[in-house]
């Protein structure tokens, strides 16, 4: 078990979305580690901010775009993040690992970052038991209702609009996107009683390591590894480069927290009701097409998209904007959402590229987000879907994110900061499409926090 204390800064981290992003600070806050979520790498004086964060993160696009793109962007996001002198860098994927050859390669960040950071193999974890995520024999699978599935044969992930997943296999899902070897630590090998020792001996030359996770004893183990790592690399003053969803930072806390290195964590603050809050989804997921539903039943005023038209005619979106913040200034709660479901027909233009069409869609989105808080003066926000989220934020002027309590499991209600009085200050929330139950976004305006 360890037996050494916390480094000063233990974990960075690069979100390839913005909802995955919050997901992580969601998980440290509830330990009592203190973070801060950067919407874009911070210089040192932005870094000096927040002299009291233990956890830094750098929330990014990654997700939704193509090798090339990682190949011109990412090494100096590396090396932003090797600048907060963390001992483990970790690229921060989503714990259903949806990502293709082409776009979202995770592949294809984990070859970059080998090219930076010399130590071997990279560890991968994936599975977030919390989340209802398992990796077991090196599969992934994902809650949905009541049942768990195999990630390919899901009923949402597999039928993803830009990375549907068909390999539950996820070395063999790497493989397409990855020139170097996967080596696995499985369920038997994590039992065994001296395997904190002989892991490497598993992994052997392998250039990357996967660990299964599939409970809280899974997650000590890997924990426990990926904290000795991190002792090793505080010696030698060189980071661990690793990958994974936040089943990483999981693992990590339930090993910290059972050595006793934790200590009691504050208890969340109560978050007090909003008067009135502004949502925004561009999210085609049915599990977000059903809390749209309920919110509607629940007393929000819908605003409808066509997202074809807000992209293709400015008059669209000022009819969407005056009809929001009339419901806003009417004192009601409004929902701003462009589909309602994966079976939500686009009729995209002939030749228009799917990801740059989505990219712009979130920025018009952001665009119209901010122009009703400003109208309106809500100081509450939601926006749902991972895609939508990492573009639309970004046009909102905040610089960090940080906790303000937690919500839903994967999805803690943020303080926005910014130079923008106006701005700063703001609660808002970065909701996955697959987080939450069916009433989210009622629980999000009255501050009824849920652990399930």
């Amino acid at each position: 078990m360890l037996a050494h204390a916390l480094p000063a800064r233990p974990v960075a981290f690069y979100g390839d979305d913005f909802t995955g992003s919050t997901d992580v600070l969601d998980v440290v806050a509830k330990a009592g580690l203190s973070a801060v979520l950067f919407l874009a790498p911070p210089d040192r004086a932005m870094l000096a901010r927040f002299p009291q964060a233990r956890v830094v993160g750098i929330a990014g696009v990654a997700r939704s775009q193509t090798p090339a793109w990682m190949r011109a962007q990412l090494p100096a996001i590396y090396e932003s993040l090797r600048a907060t002198g963390a001992a483990l860098l970790h690229y921060k994927v989503c714990s259903t690992f949806d990502s293709a050859p082409e776009i979202g390669s995770i592949g294809e960040a984990a070859r970059i970052g080998l090219e930076h950071f010399p130590s071997r193999p990279v560890p991968i974890t994936v599975g977030a038991p919390a989340l209802r995520r398992y990796v077991a024999f090196g599969n992934l699978f994902a809650g949905f209702g009541d049942e768990r599935y195999r990630i390919d044969r899901h009923p949402v992930m597999a039928r993803h609009p830009v990375t549907p997943m068909r390999e539950a296999d996820l070395r063999r899902h790497l493989a397409q996107q990855a020139g170097f070897s996967i080596g696995l630590v499985d369920k038997v090998d994590l039992a065994t009683p001296d395997i904190r020792r002989t892991w490497r001996d598993i992994a052997g030359s392998d250039d990357a390591v996967l660990f299964d996770t599939v409970d809280e004893n899974d997650l000590v183990v890997v924990g426990d590894i990926l904290h000795a790592r991190i002792l090793q690399a505080t010696a030698r003053g060189e980071p661990v480069f690793a990958v994974g969803s936040s089943g990483l930072e999981y693992a990590l806390v339930a090993a910290w927290r059972a050595a006793g290195l934790l200590g009691t964590a504050p208890a969340p603050r109560p978050i007090a009701p909003a008067d009135r809050v502004v949502a925004i989804s561009g999210s085609c997921s049915p599990v977000t097409a059903a809390q749209i539903a309920q919110a509607l039943q629940d007393g929000f005023t819908p605003v409808r998209l066509d997202p074809v038209a807000l992209l293709s005619d400015n008059a669209a979106i000022t009819r969407a904007t005056d009809q929001a913040a009339a419901a806003l200034a009417g004192g009601r709660d409004v929902l701003v959402y462009t589909a309602d479901g994966p079976d939500t027909m686009i009729d995209l233009p002939p030749g228009t590229d799917g990801s740059a069409f989505n990219d712009r869609l979130g920025t018009v989105l952001g665009h119209l987000l901010r122009d009703l808080l400003a109208r309106s003066g809500v100081r509450r926000a939601i926006v749902a879907g991972g895609d939508t989220s990492s573009h639309a934020v970004q046009q909102l002027g905040l610089h960090a994110l940080t906790v303000a309590s937690p919500l839903v499991p994967g999805c803690p209600l943020c303080h926005g900061h910014s130079d923008d009085p106006a701005l700063s200050g703001l609660e808002i929330a970065l909701k996955g499409g697959q987080m939450g139950q069916r009433d989210f976004f009622r629980r999000a305006k009255t501050g009824a926090a849920s652990h399930a």
